[in-house]
């Protein structure tokens, strides 16, 4: 494992550094393209063991990136301003419908067609977060952004665990693991991302002077959760997501919710995209090329009509409200993540979910990083010089100017001279 993580590093780091040559190109296509190509499709430097293997790493640096995620979300500051969860609760309800229906016209119905639209609601907070990051985006939109991410993987997560008594029910399951195992998932994962938040909180308090120690208390506690998750066989991907939340809605001095992971953060991105490029899966893509087409199709409408309709009828200057949707279109962690339960719980219908979400991942996650950093530039929210444009004259991404992190204003006035509606979230 330690050879194989290596390799990763490495070779997504020259990736990156080759996309990085052109402006209007993330980093993370960079990444991807090593990862493709060292892969099993092509030069089989890397082989489906060996991807299996780097479960661990992966699933470490999806949980620190929904722990981040999560601190995006206050509930406190959602109660006070509603206008975010109305769009996403529009956006969300018309991406399952559309998918949904969508999906009969190429025949897949019934309870695989609402597993698939259920998992269409997700979307990649990992995108987002090293786009805005690579090109120092702060504002309004990224902000609003990150909190609806947080909302989509909730509803999301929620929508699958509704689904599982039918899933379970035709699997031919006794009455007691219908009604329980269900319950069990959701609410289980939420009492230990809860638990474990509550924990770190009090921690940080109790250390606040030794700020040294912050950092691996979070990381502590983020791997804490993943392993609490699968020993309990809960979710991984939703715990952290809960973590975060918890921690960022109980604080009400910051002590850890704002904390900086620095630059050695960007290993955790590297590898996760490279792994997901060397994943590929080009056989499912040509196989369910018209079931994950529609899939495109519908659940692209759906966000980016919802949220834009949704975020005029809130009075949002209309180019937040249009540039918003595209920044929801990446789709990878969590939709992974319940297409494995899928596989492990129910193998018969994940044959057929799997084979459409995982077409549908690697099509987004291909063209979403460009697709986010042309949304991020023209929404109006400010650029800094952490660039890719700073990288290809010569400066070091790493000591530019502030992440994504930096805080924002609650009202931002944006280049099109209209007032930002107050976002409620803190940068996460």
């Amino acid at each position: 494992m330690l050879l194989f993580f290596g390799f990763l590093l490495f070779c997504g780091s020259i990736g990156g550094y080759f996309a990085h040559r052109w402006p209007w190109l993330p980093s993370i296509t960079g990444f991807m393209l090593v990862g493709f190509i060292a892969g099993p499709n092509v030069l089989h430097l890397v082989s489906h063991e060996a991807l299996a293997q780097s479960r661990v790493i992966i699933d470490v640096a999806l949980g620190l990136i929904l722990y981040r995620l999560g601190l995006s979300l206050d509930i406190k500051a959602l109660a006070r301003d509603r206008s975010v969860l109305g769009m996403a609760l529009v956006e969300s309800t018309l991406t399952f419908v559309l998918v949904y229906f969508g999906l009969g016209f190429v025949g897949i119905s019934g309870l695989p067609a609402a597993v698939i639209s259920a998992i269409a609601i997700s979307s990649s907070p990992a995108v987002l977060i090293h786009v805005a990051h690579e090109l120092g985006a702060a504002g309004p939109v990224t902000e609003r952004t990150k909190s609806l991410l947080a909302l989509n993987n909730v509803f999301a997560f929620a929508v699958f665990s509704a689904l599982l008594p039918g899933l379970y029910t035709e699997s031919g399951s006794s009455m007691g693991t219908t009604i329980m195992a269900p319950l069990y998932q959701f609410f289980g994962s939420a009492a230990l991302g809860a638990v474990v938040g509550f924990a770190l909180h009090h921690a940080a308090r109790h250390t606040k002077n030794a700020n040294q120690y912050q950092l691996a208390l979070v990381v502590g506690a983020v791997t804490l959760t993943l392993g609490g998750s699968m020993l309990l066989k809960l979710s991984p991907l939703f715990a952290p997501l809960v973590l975060g939340v918890v921690v960022r809605s109980i604080e009400r001095k910051n002590l850890i919710a704002d904390i900086e992971f620095g630059p050695p953060f960007e290993l955790f991105f590297i590898v996760l995209f490279v792994n997901a490029g060397a994943g590929l899966h080009i056989a499912e893509m040509i196989n369910y090329a018209a079931a994950a087409g529609v899939f495109l199709l519908c659940r692209a409408v759906a966000k980016c009509v919802g949220v834009t309709v949704t975020g005029l009828a809130f009075k949002l200057p209309a180019r937040q409200a249009i540039t918003t949707g595209p920044l929801l279109l990446p789709m990878a962690g969590l939709a992974i993540g319940l297409v494995n339960t899928m596989t492990d719980l129910f193998p018969k219908e994940a044959a057929i979910v799997g084979s459409v979400v995982l077409a549908a991942v690697a099509v987004l996650e291909t063209i979403g990083p460009p697709i986010a950093s042309r949304a991020l530039r023209s929404s109006g929210d400010s650029m800094g010089v952490h660039t890719n444009s700073s990288v290809a004259a010569g400066h070091d991404n790493a000591d530019s100017a502030p992440t994504s992190n930096a805080p924002t204003a609650p009202s931002t006035t944006t280049t099109d001279g209209a007032a930002a509606a107050t976002v409620p979230v803190h940068p996460s």
